[in-house]
């Protein structure tokens, strides 16, 4: 059995369904993994979701899927939290016969999973979260959506500067903070302080840092599989397989294999793009 890890899909269906087939990925044997973002910008979102919930239903615990903000963004939009955006591409979703049932499988996919010393995210990790203390924080903003503050929770899931946070935090705000670290977060400073920065790292601003870079980071020693930040391209190191290679901007979509790292990549292949 090996484990496969694909990148950010952004509704990119045609494209996946040809790395697919560059890999030696056997449904019946294998695990699949799916970093979060399966939808959105792309074309073809909805086919993504529907394939997505054919393959859980096939593989069982050997799919897992995370949450992304993209996914959260539709799920908010869905249940009217928020207002649908200008480049958004989910209308066929909404409008699917299957919808509530595509919308319930996605809105339990977990934000974090946990496999010995593999972690699997969206985003990132502030650097004092340890490997429990992200899976606690990953219980609770579960239970949360499983309740009825899951439409409070959705609706302001961003990214604060350090400076803009209020000092006291509710139980609801610290759900909404741990949220957008596991599905926005790409740079911080040492103490941990979120940026909303979102350019190439070489721009990171004064006294921040890629998360996965700050000095005593309490979980170096795990290997922490994620996507979300497109102008890092893909990033494979000790520690880190970062897998969003730009499928959402006309590039690549890139899967890894775990056990090796072998690297397989997808031309974008969508025969009609996003505006």
């Amino acid at each position: 059995m090996a484990t496969y890890a694909i990148g950010d899909i952004h509704g990119c269906f045609s494209t996946l369904k040809k790395l697919l087939k560059k890999m030696p990925f056997d449904a019946q044997r294998d695990r699949l993994w799916l970093v979060g973002d399966l939808v959105n910008k792309g074309p073809k979102s909805l086919e993504v979701l529907r394939w997505a919930w054919d393959l859980d239903r096939q593989m069982g615990g050997r799919f897992q899927a995370v949450l992304g903000n993209h996914d959260l963004h539709l799920l908010a939009v869905a249940q009217g939290s928020v207002r649908p955006r200008g480049g958004d591409t989910l209308r066929k979703i909404l409008r699917a016969p299957d919808r509530h049932r595509l919308l319930g499988w996605l809105r339990r996919r977990p934000v974090l999973v946990r496999d010995g010393d593999y972690l699997l995210l969206h985003a990132g990790l502030p650097p004092r979260w340890s490997l429990r203390k992200a899976e606690r924080k990953a219980l609770k903003i579960q239970a949360m959506m499983d309740s009825r503050s899951r439409r409070r929770l959705l609706r302001r899931s961003r990214i604060r500067n350090g400076s803009q946070r209020p000092k006291v935090l509710t139980d609801l705000q610290k759900r909404q903070r741990d949220l957008a670290y596991l599905t926005r977060l790409r740079t911080c400073t040492a103490r941990g302080l979120p940026s909303s920065f979102s350019g190439p790292p070489e721009e990171t601003p004064a006294g921040f840092f890629p998360w996965f870079e700050v000095p005593g980071r309490k979980s170096v020693h795990a290997t922490i599989i994620c996507g979300h930040w497109a102008a890092l391209g893909l990033r494979v190191q000790p520690g880190l397989m970062a897998l969003d290679s730009g499928c959402a901007w006309g590039n690549g979509l890139t899967a890894i294999r775990l056990e090796d790292r072998e690297i397989f990549r997808q031309k974008n292949a969508e025969k009609r793009f996003w505006p």
